[in-house]
């Protein structure tokens, strides 16, 4: 799986954004897009493509989600990532693994 982290901090909290590809193959609906966001290591929200929308695990992700999931700009962008993101990258890594 393809992994690329985003770190800030801020007195001492720890707030970071992970991407990630879930693949099986290099066929586009094989792979799954997953962006989790992350507050003193707790994911508080994620955006599944499988799921197509945000999802919050914290009462602070939920409003987070429910903001992000207004914005058809932005989740139409998060769901091409899928295609841009993911499948450009996936057959490198899936070559190399066999």
């Amino acid at each position: 799986a393809l992994l690329f982290i985003t770190v800030y901090t801020a007195d001492g909290f720890l707030n970071y954004v992970e991407d990630h590809c879930v693949f099986n193959s290099t066929k586009l609906d094989d792979i799954e897009f997953i962006r989790s966001y992350y507050y003193n290591k707790l994911e508080v929200t994620r955006f599944s493509s499988s799921v197509g929308k945000y999802v919050g695990y914290t009462e602070y992700g939920v409003r987070n989600a429910e903001y992000w999931n207004k914005d058809t700009g932005n989740l139409a962008a998060m769901r091409a990532a899928k295609e841009t993101y993911c499948l450009n990258n996936v057959g490198n890594d899936h070559e190399a693994a066999l």
